[in-house]
């Protein structure tokens, strides 16, 4: 089973005080590229894999989606978010990402953010997701990006010259990860890009867009913090599709 660590209260209470919790994809500086690569919203039948408080489901019905669907495995996120909808078009359930089944060709557009780097069976899940969506649908989502995942206690490091360096440990060993974020224990799962773009062509899939994002000099303006994933990326965009 997934590690439910939203359900944590120190790691629910750390997480609500995160721009992107606070202002929704709004405060997700990714956004606007990740919105690029979504396909013709217009009575799409959608599925968010990760849903948190559910912002993509909301912006989904606002995009033109005739029904939306959201995953989470913690109560206390599917609370939130039921909490801020009021759209009928919209539902949430609780359901095991690890072990998910959804019925054949149900969706044209499954999404997902900065979830799939917490997900063991992997390869079961881009099946999954390969079966569930009908013929030309699409499976756009983010993920942590593998540099950022590799280090067992990801941190910035001063080299001999002053500046600030990001510790590249252990990227061919693949596995878990423990780290501490929020709450002592966090576990996630390290994967080379390749491996992540391997398993989608053997799942089935057309690559169509992949970003390994950084923020543009005016996000950075605007939100100096940002500097540091213009040194290295944070986290990867990718779009696929099913044949038609």
């Amino acid at each position: 089973m997934t590690q439910n660590i939203y359900d944590d209260q120190a790691f629910f209470d750390g997480y609500a005080r995160l721009v992107r919790s606070q202002f929704g994809l709004d405060g997700a500086p990714e956004w606007p590229s990740l919105k690029a690569m979504l396909p013709d919203m217009n009575g799409a039948r959608v599925a968010d894999l990760g849903c948190g408080y559910g912002w993509f489901c909301r912006a989904a019905r606002e995009m033109g989606a005739g029904d939306v669907l959201g995953l989470d495995v913690s109560d206390k996120m599917l609370e939130k978010a039921g909490a801020m909808t009021t759209d009928m078009a919209i539902r949430y359930e609780k359901r095991d990402l690890e072990t998910l089944t959804l019925p054949d060709a149900s969706f044209s557009l499954i999404y997902s953010s900065l979830t799939l780097h917490y997900i063991d069976a992997l390869p079961a899940l881009f099946r999954t997701i390969f079966q569930a969506l009908e013929a030309g649908g699409h499976f756009v989502f983010s993920a942590e990006h593998p540099v950022y995942t590799a280090p067992s206690e990801p941190g910035w490091e001063l080299n001999g010259q002053g500046h600030k360096t990001w510790p590249v440990e252990g990227y061919q060993r693949e596995g878990q990860r423990i780290t501490d974020w929020f709450a002592q224990g966090v576990i996630k799962q390290h994967r080379k890009l390749g491996t992540y773009i391997n398993l989608l062509v053997e799942a089935g899939f057309i690559i169509r867009h992949f970003d390994e994002w950084g923020p543009s000099a005016e996000q950075i303006a605007a939100y100096p913090d940002l500097a540091e994933e213009a040194e290295r990326p944070m986290l990867f965009l990718m779009s696929v599709q099913k044949p038609r």
